[in-house]
């Protein structure tokens, strides 16, 4: 089972053209979770929803893609709203109304409970700054899980949502400490280590601890880094792109996905395990063509196993 903690909500797409506004269900861990769900792995949603009517929308959303809700009662606050303004390119910029809304919603006792018998557990974005999920994320990775727990971090970084960013940056410095697994674009590696390039912000993150770091960088190649090995890189399928919104996030959830699903766990991130260099291509390559589809379809809108075309001989799915 993959526990995806962290934040649901409702992005608002202002459109380049005549600045038309469609709600549809977003945010990095929600449509991680919908990701591996929808690719045929086991996953919960380990995040608060509102009882209002976005929260319902969302609610119906993750249990259409038989998605398990870690924390089924809903909070009395409002669904947390985020503002996506995509340009002529389909990029997306975003703007975010946080305070006193159901996502940040969670405290410790709760988290862990939705967590627990999760043999992967993944936590990123805005579940890494709102208060109070953020502290609780940090308690738990960093001290609560079991050993045998493999974790990917992706700290998806919206600069726009950050209030102390020297706080955000030792947050994020704790929660790589236990990370085996960091998934990042090369706009998230600018803003943890500005002035570096991707490479050597890639080896500081290496640094903190994980085993490795996925580094996506729109339509070029995706790329693996560990400590002990020369670069990994799998080219991205040429798609039509409508948007990128949620592709980083189906990125991540396809990879775990592809992980889990051909047995793997924690052990074998670590290095001279025997085939874990073709493991990790695989796992790339495939979470490479998800992340693809899903920026040829509007919105956050990942696609299903039948829909990926890759040849996937260790996906047990």
């Amino acid at each position: 089972m993959i526990a995806v903690i962290g934040e649901a909500l409702i992005d608002l797409v202002v459109s380049a053209s005549g600045g038309d506004v469609a709600a549809r269900p977003g945010g990095g861990p929600y449509n991680t979770a919908r990701t591996i769900a929808r690719l045929g792995a086991p996953a919960v949603f380990a995040g608060r929803l509102s009882a209002d009517g976005f929260g319902r929308r969302l609610r119906s959303g993750l249990e259409a893609d038989g998605v398990t809700l870690g924390m089924a009662e809903p909070s009395g606050l409002p669904t947390t709203l985020a503002v996506a303004d995509v340009d002529e390119t389909g990029g997306a910029r975003y703007g975010f109304y946080l305070a006193g809304t159901a996502a940040a919603d969670v405290d410790d006792e709760t988290l862990r409970a939705a967590a627990d018998g999760a043999r992967i557990v993944h936590v990123g974005t805005l579940g890494l700054v709102m208060e109070p999920i953020a502290s609780s994320v940090e308690r738990l990775v960093a001290a609560a899980l079991p050993p045998d727990v493999l974790v990917m971090a992706d700290p998806n970084c919206r600069p726009g949502a950050i209030p102390d960013r020297d706080g955000y940056l030792r947050r994020m410095s704790r929660i790589f400490g236990r990370a085996d697994v960091v998934k990042a674009s090369v706009e998230d590696l600018a803003y943890l280590s500005p002035g570096l390039s991707p490479e050597q912000a890639a080896a500081a993150v290496l640094a903190e601890g994980p085993a490795l770091v996925l580094v996506t960088d729109g339509p070029r190649p995706a790329r693996a880094f560990a400590p002990d090995e020369a670069e990994i890189s799998v080219p991205a399928p040429a798609v039509d792109v409508v948007d990128t919104i949620g592709a980083g996030d189906a990125f991540g959830g396809a990879f775990l996905a592809n992980w889990l699903a051909a047995g793997l766990g924690r052990d074998e991130l670590r290095a001279g395990t025997p085939g874990r260099t073709a493991a990790i291509r695989e796992a790339l390559a495939f979470a490479a063509e998800v992340a693809a589809l899903t920026c040829a379809r509007p919105g956050a809108d990942p696609p299903y196993r039948a829909d990926v075309l890759r040849p996937t001989a260790g996906l047990r799915l």
